[in-house]
């Protein structure tokens, strides 16, 4: 008998390795089209007036040991 399967199905581990993370993204591709051509210009310096972050974000990101340690 032969599998009339032709799309490999979701990971049923999903905290798995980098390696299936790529091999998802891989299967994805197909999927996914990007633009011929992206037109962005640069953002002038004086519509730039920082970056507000919520406390509650800051928190967050604090707690966490990749930007807090």
């Amino acid at each position: 008998m032969t599998n009339p399967r032709t799309v490999d199905p979701a990971p049923a581990d999903l905290d798995g390795d980098l390696a299936s993370l790529r091999g998802d993204c891989a299967r994805m591709v197909p999927r996914w089209v990007a633009p011929a051509r992206v037109l962005t210009r640069p953002v002038p310096l004086t519509l730039i007036h920082g970056v507000r972050v919520p406390k509650t974000s800051a928190r967050l990101l604090d707690a966490m040991s990749d930007y807090g340690d």
